[in-house]
């Protein structure tokens, strides 16, 4: 644990002291929980001298967290109102924190590390999932990232490791499992945030594995797409406008008479496969 160069007070002094209130239109819930965060932080191991991805940083209290755990700590934040509450982390860990204001959405993480990164992230609630899908996509892979550990909404947090044929199980679900492991690592009250959100939280762990061979990433989501698109129908329905589906279905055994919800991560990458251009 690396200790500031000088004492920081407690987030919600800092808070307090810049006029700092939870912006709703920015998707902000801040967490002021200094052990609580400590917790966020250990999730994905050791991270001395690791760099990390932080989006939406806020008046910094992971960012704190982060830093004392020794990361080297990339933080995106669009609210001009919190950046002279991070150049106080700035002065306090030196050579570890570098703040870039602007929007993770437009940003290419790529453009920010030469190397290997870990993104540890409380998520602004109205970009999470779209951030998530963006970091899970593209052919290339294994991915630059080495962890996603990030704070969802829980009902969403839910959808990422959902198993087949429950409720949750979904698009989400595939594309967070295709190719990585995803676990629930810890759920989080919403009477930690400041000011409470109207719904529980949740910490998903994000670690990436080999992709299974053959299968276009793209086809993947257009197979996910057809599937869930007509979620009540039968496959042989919510399919049949996809060149090539039903074949696939037939080749593999597969009952069409079945639903989306009911196919494991395995059969929806064998239709994938099948549907993908080879050489």
């Amino acid at each position: 644990m690396i200790k500031p160069l000088t004492p920081l007070p407690p987030i919600r002094e800092v808070i307090a002291r810049h006029g700092l209130s939870a912006s709703k239109a920015l998707g902000q819930n801040f967490l002021l929980d200094e052990q609580l965060l400590d917790r966020i932080a250990a999730v994905p191991g050791d991270l001395k001298g690791r760099d990390v991805l932080e989006v939406g940083p806020g008046p910094g209290g992971l960012t704190r967290a982060l830093l004392r755990a020794g990361a080297k700590v990339t933080a995106i934040e669009m609210d001009p109102r919190c950046l002279p509450a991070l150049a106080e982390l700035d002065a306090a860990f030196p050579n570890q924190l570098r703040v870039i204001q602007g929007n993770a959405m437009a940003i290419d993480p790529a453009r920010l590390f030469f190397g290997p990164y870990s993104v540890v992230a409380n998520l602004p609630y109205n970009v999470g999932t779209a951030l998530f899908t963006g970091w899970l996509g593209g052919e290339a892979w294994p991915p630059q990232w080495q962890s996603l550990t990030l704070m969802f909404q829980q009902e969403v947090a839910q959808r990422i490791v959902a198993e087949p044929g429950t409720g949750a199980y979904g698009r989400l679900a595939i594309l967070a499992q295709w190719r990585a492991r995803a676990k629930l690592a810890m759920k989080v009250h919403r009477s930690a945030f400041t000011p409470p959100p109207k719904v529980m939280s949740a910490i998903v762990h994000v670690t990436p594995v080999p992709a299974p061979p053959g299968i276009s990433a793209r086809m993947l989501e257009r197979v996910t797409e057809a599937a869930f698109g007509q979620r009540r129908k039968m496959l042989r329905q919510s399919m049949k406008g996809l060149p090539g589906a039903l074949d696939a279905l037939a080749t593999l055994g597969i009952d069409e008479t079945r639903r989306a919800e009911t196919l494991s991560v395995y059969e929806f990458t064998a239709i994938a496969r099948l549907l993908t251009p080879q050489g």
